[in-house]
Parts: C-alpha cells; structure tokens; sequence
C-alpha cells in the first residue's frame, strides 16, 4: 500500500493561497482540511493521499513559497562522508534531514547544504550553524527520500553486532546466541523454583532491557507485523512477521529466556509470577517520536512461555480507498454499499488479511459531526477520534451481542460490529439494519459468496439474509515487489495459461509476456518483496442474488450470478495483479486458490 509521508506543517494560509493561484480547488481544500480534523494528520500528507496532488508539485510549490530549492535525492546518489560526518546521526534522524554538500562561496565562505523536510523549523538551521561554524542552506526534499538517505549513508549497527555488544557485557557471545552447541547449566534446572523476586530482578537487568528494547525496534525498523519470541529445549528463537511470512531473526542465548519474558511481562502490567495460564496485555512506546503499541499475548509452552506481540500502528489505517489494492469496479461497488443508508457489509477473511485496515479506512470516511458511530471490538487495537468504541469483556458479561444490543439504545447510525461469532450476534445486527442502521462487520468465511452459506448455517432464515445484506467483501493481502530491485524478465504465455491466466488479458510479443519480480536487495532483506495490497472479491447483494437467498440456491449459482453480474474473484484480482507487475505468479498462488 502507498504511503506519503510530508513533514511540513503547511499552514491553513498556505492552502488558501494554493487555492488562490489554482493549484488546489476550495473543496478539495476543505475536505482536507475536514480530514485533518478528524484524524490530526498534516494537511500536507492529506493532500497527497486523497489524490488531489502529486507530492513532488506540492513540495515544489512549497519550496517556492518558503524562498528555497526543492531537491530529489536520488537513492544511487553518494554524500562524501567529510559532509555526512558535518551533522550528528541522531541529529538527522531526529529531525529529519541530511548534509548534501559542501561548497566553498566567494561571498558566504563555506557553506554547508543540508536537505529538509520541514524548511519551517528554523530553530534546528541555528543550532547547526553553531555546533558547524558555517553557513547553512537549507533546500526541501521528500521525507520518505531523507530517511532512505539516512539509513544509507549513517554508518548503523545490524541488529547481529548489537546483540553481539550486549552479549559481550554478560561474557557471552554470538555463538551461544545462534545457539551452537551450548548449553547452560541452569538450563537443567526448573524454572518453578525461581521466585519472584529474583524473575522480577532479572526482568530489570540492563543486558536484558536493552536486549528486548533491539528486539521491539528491529521489528518496527522492519516494518514487521509480529513478533515471535518461542522457547525450544536447547534455544529460543525470534521471528518477525514481515509482509505475512515469517523471517527468522538473531536470539539471545535460552538462559536470557525467563529474563526477556519477565521483562516483557513487566512492560505489560502482567503478573511474572504467573506462568501456568495464558495471559494477555499491551505495550504502549515511542519510537522516534512516533507511538506504537503492542498488544502482547503469552502462552505457556512444554519448553517455556511463548510471547508474540502484535505491533499496532496506527498511520497503517485510515488510508485512502484508492490506495488499497481495489480494482476500480470493485471499488465503485464498495463506495456504494458503504454511503448506503441502512443495510449490512461484511469484510471477510482470515486473521491478517487486513479487515481492520478497511474498515477503519472506510469508517474514518464516514466519520462526519453529524454521524454517531459506535464499535464494539475484541479488542480495540486501535483508538479513533470521534467514534465510540467499545471493548468486549465476557468475565463481566459485555459480549459482542450484549454491546450491540445497548447500542440500539445509543442513537447510533453506523455500528461497527468486531466479529460475528455467534447466532445471537448476527440476529441484533439485522435486526439493526433492518430499523435503520447502517451496519459493519467481520465473518470469516474462504470466500464472499460463502458468507451466505454461513449465516444459514449460523441459523439465519433466508429472508433476513436477503433484506438485510448490502455486500460481502473478501479480502487477502499479497505482497508487492520491492521497487529498489525490480526488474522485468519474460516468460511464455503457454506457461501463464497453466495457471488459469487468460490469454486475452496478456500483451503478448512474440509469444513472450513481461512480468516482474524483485532480485532480493537490503530494502527487502532479500525476499524481492516490499509492503503488500489488498485483493478485494467484492458481491453487491442485488435483487438477482437475492433471489437465489430465498429460493436456497447451492452456492454454486450464486457464484455463477455473481461472476455474470461482474464480481472479479480472489484469483482474477491477482491475475490482473501479476500482469500489471505488482506482484508476482508464486505470490498469486500462494495466496488465492484457483477458481
């Protein structure tokens, strides 16, 4: 998924003078600026990801405002490391910028160019001319292309050599954290004889706090989704879940295991002392002024507690539609059904394949001063300005169904429903639709048809089904190609066909057909894959559907009705995925089944 990132502040009277030479109109100015309001993300980045600018004319339009150039930092471009070594590491990363040149004036002497994000934070221009002694020009450059600069050119640790550091100050070292043929002898002994006092102290180590803290920040660095901590006899392993596969990490050696899992603990506000049951908390941090929680979950296992903590950030939501991975039918389909008075939409899918991010996405749109919006999760992973959120809590009594029952009482209009789990749940949520209420929610079924199928397993007559439902959208997520090594090879279009491709869909030259795939590079860690889109089947329960609901027609015909009146399934979304070059033939079938 695309991801624009602008610094700069970019005042309101910016925007209205770019309305004012005609570079942005009034009412895309003021949606932007209703956005803004909502979600207090910067009006620059709103700009760009609703689609009404491109983000290099809008940089460039800010450059000239403020009185500076605009550069673009090419990712084969090489600082000399005499400019680099002028400003601090934690410096540029701090405040987002990277010395670019060194230039000797007739006028100013030597001067120092230093590229920026945010030309408006003149404070920080002051302090580098006191800790340089030269001159400072400052130009504008994308924030996504400083960071990528950044990471480049500033000498940093791999997470090996600082394990290894951390490592070296206990007397440790590499070899036991790869776990090669060592053995502690502490490990022979069982771990209930530790009390906790002495879990509690060993939680509060520095080698063991600064060992979790490389692990949370590896993950975040690595854009990773999980992160697996797993006991075994002999070793403990880390693993991070990046674009939906797992990717081995470095560990620490199995005597850090209690300590790293009571640290841990210790951060979650959980009980260390507990080690028979399951347990469940989160982590709130900041990483580089940026917030992140973690929602932890702790299991305990023959050999240990495994702890797996899902990394929640919340710029990954509320994104624009456009930027999901829709195929443009699709998504006129769900704009549709979504803006619809009255009436359920179901996201489909199993764990991972981002519901979340498109319902949020879609409520964040829908999210107006005039609308009363009520959720009720298990849990609430992510908090929303503006929207009333609700958690389960079944000790108490507080179950999907109990919540949205009382919410009927609330005057809502749209009602987030986390999961339909049960017969009782999705009774209430027609029930809601059927009175007026616009209706949202998750059930996980392999496809959108099969949703219907599984609400009259659930109990559900048809009639209900078919007065109540507006859509059902099932969704996956494949990864994309890296953009740092793509290239572009070509295969023969009889090898497409094997995999159920039609010919008509191909551009075929010569009998061969250009696809692309990624080489494997740093950016990626190797893999040729980079971030992931959605695949999106989307089917508009229309009156030819509901027809087939109330006759009880096999979901065969129903699929077959579905196809005819244009829903792109699963696989057909990948095909045109593949084609386009946005992802690749192993990706698709790893992914979708052919249907």
């Amino acid at each position: 998924m695309a991801e624009h990132s602008i610094s700069l502040s970019l005042p309101k009277r910016l925007g209205d003078l770019m309305v004012g030479l005609g570079v942005l109109q009034q009412a895309q100015l003021d949606q932007a600026l209703d956005d803004q309001r909502k979600t207090g993300g910067k009006l620059g980045s709103i700009l760009v990801q609703r689609g009404f600018l491109g983000e290099e004319p809008l940089l460039e339009f800010l450059a000239q405002q403020c009185g500076i150039r605009y550069v673009k930092l090419s990712p084969s471009a090489e600082i000399p490391p005499e400019v680099i070594a002028k400003i601090p590491e934690n410096i540029a990363r701090q405040h987002i910028l990277l010395p670019i040149a060194l230039e000797d004036t007739p006028k100013h002497g030597v001067t120092l160019t230093v590229a920026v994000a945010d030309p408006l934070n003149v404070m920080i221009f002051d302090d580098i001319k006191m800790m340089t002694g030269l001159e400072i020009v400052s130009v504008l450059a994308a924030e996504k292309e400083i960071a990528a600069a950044i990471e480049k050119h500033y000498k940093q640790e791999t997470a090996e050599e600082a394990l290894e550091d951390i490592l070296k100050s206990t007397g440790s070292s590499a070899a036991e954290a790869a776990g090669v043929d060592v053995v502690d002898k502490d490990e022979e002994q069982s771990a209930a004889g530790e009390d906790i006092i002495s879990l509690e102290r060993s939680g509060e180590e520095t080698p063991v706090i600064q060992m979790v803290n490389l692990i949370i920040s590896s993950a975040i660095k690595a854009k990773a989704s999980d992160i697996h901590i797993e006991p075994f006899p002999k070793d403990m392993k880390v693993r991070f879940r990046i674009d939906g596969v797992l990717i081995p990490q470095s560990a620490p050696p199995k005597r850090f295991q209690n300590a790293l899992v009571s640290r841990i603990k210790i951060m979650a506000n959980l009980d260390i002392s507990e080690r028979r049951i399951p347990q469940d908390g989160r982590i709130k941090l900041k990483i580089l002024k940026k917030e992140y929680a973690l929602r932890v979950s702790i299991l305990p296992c023959v050999n240990g507690e495994k702890v797996v903590m899902r990394v929640l950030d919340s710029s990954g939501l509320q994104v624009n539609l456009n930027n999901l991975g829709f195929e443009p039918e699709s998504l006129s389909i769900f704009n549709k059904c979504m803006k619809a008075p009255y009436g359920i939409n179901l996201i489909t899918g199993p764990t991972g394949s981002g519901k979340s991010t498109t319902l949020y996405s879609a409520l964040s749109i829908l999210n107006e001063p005039g609308v009363n919006i009520a959720t009720v999760e298990d849990p609430v992973e992510y908090q929303l300005q503006g929207i009333n959120q609700v958690q389960v809590n079944a000790e108490v009594g507080l179950t999907f169904a109990a919540g949205l029952r009382s919410f009927l009482r609330q005057d809502p209009d749209i009602i987030m429903v986390g999961e339909i789990r049960d017969l009782e749940t999705i009774q209430i949520a027609i029930n809601a639709a059927l009175t007026g209420h616009l209706v949202f929610s998750t059930l996980h079924t392999n496809d959108a048809p099969g949703a219907i199928t599984r609400m009259g397993m659930m109990g559900i007559e048809p009639f209900l089904m078919s007065s109540s439902l507006l859509m059902v959208v099932a969704q996956r997520l494949v990864r994309g190609i890296c953009k740092e090594c793509r290239e572009t090879y070509e295969v023969d279009e009889e090898w497409l066909v094997k995999f159920g491709i039609p010919k008509h869909q191909m551009q075929v030259a010569n009998g061969k057909v250009a696809l692309a795939r990624g080489k494997g590079c740093e950016n990626c860690t190797g893999t040729g894959y980079r971030g992931r889109q959605g695949l999106y089947e989307v089917l508009e329960v229309t009156d030819p559907i509901r027809e087939l609901i109330m006759d009880r027609a096999p979901i065969a015909k129903i699929k077959e009705q579905a196809r005819k009146q244009g829903m792109l399934n699963l696989r057909a979304c990948a095909i045109r995925k593949v084609l386009s070059g946005g992802t690749t033939v192993e990706e698709m079938i790893r992914v979708t089944a052919s249907s």
